[in-house]
């Protein structure tokens, strides 16, 4: 069983960047890849970015490619999205997921995170 929770989420103007934080904790952490998400208000939930357990794998949503980065760190248990060039559409609940599985889809993801909200005001 892991356990996960989500930080850094804030409100920013357009064009500002954060970090979200996702410290994920309990047995045999390390070996999942790690999904972040994010769901908008009225929306479903959307994949924004994957990252492999070594991290030597790496997967973005179109919408994101070339302003988010993902990153872990396996020491701290720590998973990181580095979020440039936010746009008030980047507005969500972010959320951080494992699982076993390395895509850009939340179904195969078995652990969740509570959530972060970041607002992107224009």
């Amino acid at each position: 069983q892991l356990q996960l929770v989500e930080s850094g989420g804030a409100s920013v103007q357009s064009g500002g960047s954060l970090r979200l934080s996702c410290v994920v904790s309990g047995l045999g952490a390390a070996y999942f890849n790690i999904g972040w998400f994010r769901q908008a208000p009225g929306k479903g939930r959307e994949a924004v970015a994957c990252i492999s357990s070594d991290s030597s794998r790496t997967r973005y949503a179109d919408s994101v490619n070339g302003r988010f980065t993902i990153t872990r760190d396996n020491r701290k248990n720590t998973m990181y999205l580095h979020m440039n060039s936010l746009k008030p559409e980047d507005t969500a609940v972010y959320y951080c997921a494992a699982g076993t599985v390395l895509v850009l889809d939340e179904r195969p993801y078995d652990y969740w995170g509570q959530g972060t909200q970041v607002t992107v005001s224009a």
